[in-house]
């Protein structure tokens, strides 16, 4: 299973953390889009731990984390894409189902 997550809300990170650790046990290919006040979930350390070992391709709205003064964790700063809605469009081309925080 190929699963898509974007999360648009810091209200919902707690949420989509929780789903996408499940997701990642039952060994399903994950990638995360964060956009508008989601990307403050870069600081979360579920979705660093995620990124981390590469059980999650992760990428973030560039316009997003400027607006917010959120920045990338050096510890995973190599496993993030900084760019944009390009990013989730392929999310959703390359997923077989795409949950929505």
């Amino acid at each position: 299973m190929n699963l898509g997550v974007v999360i648009t809300e810091q209200l919902h990170i707690a949420d989509a953390c929780r789903s996408m650790e499940a997701a990642a046990k039952r060994g399903w290919n994950l990638r995360c889009f964060l956009t508008d006040s989601g990307v403050h979930a870069l600081q979360e350390p579920a979705i660093q731990k995620l990124a981390a070992e590469a059980k999650t391709w992760l990428a973030v709205c560039e316009l997003s984390i400027e607006r917010y003064g959120v920045e990338v964790p050096q510890n995973v700063a190599d496993q993030v894409v900084v760019g944009g809605q390009y990013q989730d469009a392929e999310l959703a081309h390359l997923s077989d189902r795409v949950v929505v925080f």
